[in-house]
């Protein structure tokens, strides 16, 4: 059977047996507890994490305390504070697990010694920056331009699966909404 981790790589670029165990090898497993964190805000990131299986939220909270979830990490996604990964400064964000989690995650040094020494990793990244951005860009014109309905509703359509594991609560705070407004949604 196929590593996952490989087969999600291979979406993009295709590796010999002998490549991946190279690629493979810069990575390390870990096992987090629902509600422990990955990152905590102020904090330098030295990870990025790929997700085997659970589901993680990365968020920051405001002056009030109010919580802001910017992305929900699933199967076969990568999370970190990218800001923090890269430039090594603060984190402004906190990365903390909805399930219980099985994750992959390289290091800077290691990426950058992954990504100079194997071209076909760097056009990997290249392009999941590129999707990521695109992802990105979508989100915030979508919360710009869309109603709450039609932000659920397409939530809804994209992850249908996130609605089971994550509670209400937690799909408020994505779609910039109060819980009460979300119950209204759902009628």
């Amino acid at each position: 059977m196929m590593h996952p981790l490989r087969k999600h790589i291979e979406e993009i670029i295709s590796l010999t047996d002998e490549e991946f165990e190279f690629v493979l090898g810069h990575f390390e497993k870990i096992s987090k507890r629902r509600h422990q964190y990955l990152v905590q805000e102020g904090e330098i990131v030295k990870r990025e994490y790929w997700v085997l299986s659970g589901c993680l939220k990365s968020y920051f909270l405001d002056e009030t305390g109010k919580e802001h979830i910017l992305q929900f990490g699933m199967e076969n996604w990568w999370i970190t504070d990218y800001e923090s990964f890269v430039k090594q400064v603060p984190s402004k964000i906190y990365i903390d697990c909805i399930e219980d989690c099985d994750l992959l995650y390289i290091n800077f040094e290691n990426r950058e010694k992954l990504t100079a020494s194997m071209h076909k990793m760097e056009r990997f990244w290249a392009k999941k920056s590129k999707m990521g951005r695109i992802a990105l860009q979508n989100r915030i014109l979508s919360l710009l331009k869309n109603s709450s309905k039609v932000r659920y509703q397409l939530l809804l359509e994209q992850y249908p699966s996130l609605f089971q594991r994550v509670p209400k609560k937690m799909i408020a705070a994505y779609l910039g909404v109060s819980r009460e407004t979300l119950s209204r949604l759902n009628d």
